[in-house]
């Protein structure tokens, strides 16, 4: 049923008249993007506007695409300081474990170890390869 709208009353196609369910609630709030105090017109409003309700909603999102990073982040790289001790103490190291140390990639050490840099022992299919001789490299 089409209305057409005539100030606080509706006039219905059959021509009666019914009067309209609005209020003139106005209560006085602040905007929680802004802090500007606004007039509002329903009690459930939280913004003065909706560009302060855009910006907040993309600051939110935002923020919570950040914080999802750094929780990857954080699952993927332990802290560097506990690997470091437990790989300083070992006499003999893995090529992950030596990339770990010097902080380079898993295929920069198998290239060193390709140009005889790095000297390595195989131990079945394992490589190992000598504390000593990666604190040699540096001297």
């Amino acid at each position: 049923m089409s209305h057409i709208v005539a100030s606080r009353h509706i006039q219905t196609l059959t021509g009666k008249y019914r009067h309209s369910m609005s209020t003139r609630l106005s209560v006085t709030k602040k905007c929680i993007f802004c802090g500007k105090e606004y007039t509002a017109k329903t009690l459930t409003t939280r913004y003065c506007s909706h560009t302060c309700n855009s910006k907040h909603y993309k600051q939110l999102k935002r923020e919570e695409k950040l914080n999802t990073y750094k929780e990857s982040f954080e699952k993927k790289n332990p802290e560097p300081s506990v690997i470091t001790l437990a790989v300083q103490q070992k006499d003999f190291l893995s090529i992950d474990e030596t990339a770990s140390l010097l902080g380079a990639s898993r295929r920069t050490i198998q290239r060193m170890i390709a140009k005889n840099i790095i000297r390595v022992a195989k131990l079945g299919a394992r490589s190992i390869i000598k504390r000593s001789t990666i604190d040699n490299l540096f001297i």
